[in-house]
């Protein structure tokens, strides 16, 4: 059964780093998981040796043992071996590129289809969907495909919001949006807003936040999302 945790941000309002999801992180996971592998190639303007101890420190209450998987001299092996998948946050084309670089697509989508769980927070979240077309980040890499993880069979836009700046005349995100489901127009685009999180356990997905959500899809009237609700059917 696929277990996801699919969070918007790591950090909420003023809350310190992933310690507004820490409680649905412990109630996600499966009683007995330790042994965890983390993932920071999203991360640009940090070393990924911070990163990972940032992570650590983060979720040090669940007494987990999470390895850096730049550390490992095989990253495949390090992502076979691996009770839980932790995908963090950043430039999500520099986490795709270096997914492909490692030959770690296959590895996750096996690992996470025979059950193990994965957790992913802003890039890493995007990473699940079929693709990072609905990413807010710069393509300041370019990787061999836009083709994610395809874990979940949506299109993810992770920190998102309907505010605009006085003044300010670029698009909206969810002008953005429109602009991709034109030209993928099967498509569905689950609009996440900040502290909200998709849970996936096996065929049921369901929305969790304070904040509404929406589903977006070409030429529909979005769908509101609430607390509780089922993503899939939505």
């Amino acid at each position: 059964m696929k277990k996801l945790l699919l969070l918007s941000s790591s950090r909420y309002r003023d809350n310190a780093y992933l310690a507004q999801p820490l409680a649905m992180i412990r109630d996600f996971l499966p009683s007995g998981i330790r042994k965890a592998v983390f993932i920071p190639y999203a991360g640009v303007t940090i070393s990924y040796s911070v990163y990972h101890r940032m992570v650590a420190e983060a979720l040090q209450p669940l007494n987990l043992d999470i390895t850096n998987i730049t550390d490992m001299q095989d990253p495949i092996k390090a992502v076979q071996a691996a009770e839980l998948i932790l995908v963090g946050g950043g430039n999500t084309f520099q986490l795709l590129a270096s997914l492909y670089d490692q030959k770690l697509i296959d590895a996750i989508q096996s690992k996470v289809d025979a059950g193990t769980p994965y957790i992913g927070w802003s890039a890493g979240s995007n990473m699940a969907g079929p693709t990072i077309c609905t990413t807010n980040d710069m393509p300041i890499v370019c990787p061999p495909s836009f083709n994610a993880l395809n874990l979940v069979p949506y299109q993810i836009n992770p920190h998102f919001t309907d505010a605009t700046l006085p003044g300010h005349n670029g698009e909206s995100r969810s002008q953005r949006l429109a602009e991709y489901l034109t030209v993928a127009q099967g498509q569905r685009v689950i609009a996440l807003p900040e502290g909200c999180c998709i849970k996936v356990e096996g065929e049921q997905h369901t929305y969790h936040g304070d904040t509404d959500g929406k589903v977006l899809r070409y030429q529909v009237d979005a769908v509101t999302l609430k607390d509780g609700d089922d993503v899939l059917n939505a």
